[in-house]
């Protein structure tokens, strides 16, 4: 697998806790500093990053404008940030046209993630706002990113079926339970999701939902190997979660995880990994 500056990271944050709010910083500390550019170019010099897809970063809600502002100036002397997935409060339904009308003046804006992760109801993606608002994406050519815990999975193949015209991202697999070495009923859940043709997903965030000394290739290639197999090399993309992925392993070292996961596939369904289907899926 060749390292030319052709890959696309279709998961990188940045962010800068002076100029924005992200009070979820307050509790890990190792991550409440400036994460720029530059620190990327330095965590990543050998990865062979030619494109880079931005995901927001959980500012607070009225800042939401003002990230992708932040990002659009970043992008002017970063020539890889070719694309950002927006914060929006798509729960707002029909009133939350205002703001992605905004977002579509912005070539940069390929979609927007609503975080799900944290929410205590498992069915607040089915309310009917919610569906109101994720359909309405539509109308901009937005994905939407899903971030969620995998035990929040059977609300999103709903929300998914309900919304064939939107195209979904999912992040970081669900995040499965790889800590404590299960497999069900994520196995089961993610194949039922993979059955749905409008939703790909993002290979990434594995190593932190990992035991940090067991984040090797053996502990992952499960749940890799699961994801590829219900997916296909056709809807299966590369991110690094950058620079969440450093709470457990350098991001070169995720990349040589891959490597390792990896070993023996053919070249040209690398390819469609590392490059083509993110660049297809947020047209960068």
């Amino acid at each position: 697998m060749h390292a030319t500056p052709s890959r696309v990271d279709a998961h990188v944050h940045f962010w800068h806790p002076a100029r924005l709010k992200y009070p979820w910083l307050a509790a890990v500390p190792a991550l409440n500093r400036p994460f720029l550019p530059e620190d990327y170019s330095l965590a990543a010099r050998t990865a062979g990053i030619g494109k880079m897809v931005f995901v927001e970063c959980g500012c607070v809600w009225p800042q939401s404008p003002d990230e992708v502002a932040w990002i659009t100036e970043l992008a002017a002397n970063e020539p890889r940030l070719h694309g950002i997935v927006a914060q929006a409060a798509v729960e707002l339904g029909t009133r939350i046209n205002g703001t992605l009308a905004a977002f579509a003046q912005n070539p940069l804006v390929k979609g927007v993630r609503r975080n799900l992760q944290g929410e205590m109801d498992g069915r607040f993606c089915l309310q009917p706002d919610f569906i109101t608002g994720v359909r309405a994406l539509a109308n901009f050519d937005f994905t939407f990113d899903l971030c969620l815990n995998h035990h929040q999975l059977p609300a999103v193949i709903e929300l998914v079926q309900r919304c064939p015209e939107v195209f979904f991202v999912l992040d970081h697999c669900a995040k499965p339970p790889i800590r404590a070495r299960q497999l069900d009923p994520w196995r089961q859940n993610l194949r039922e999701l993979a059955g749905l043709p409008n939703v790909a997903c993002k290979i990434s965030g594995l190593v932190t939902e990992a035991d940090p000394a067991h984040c090797g290739a053996e502990a992952l290639r499960p749940y890799v190997a699961h994801a590829v197999d219900c997916f296909g090399f056709d809807r299966v993309l590369f991110g690094t979660d950058w620079p969440l992925c450093e709470l457990a392993t350098p991001l070169e070292n995720w990349l040589a995880l891959l490597k390792t996961i990896f070993a023996g596939e053919t070249e040209a369904n690398l390819t469609k990994f590392f490059q083509t289907n993110a660049e297809r899926i947020y047209r960068v």
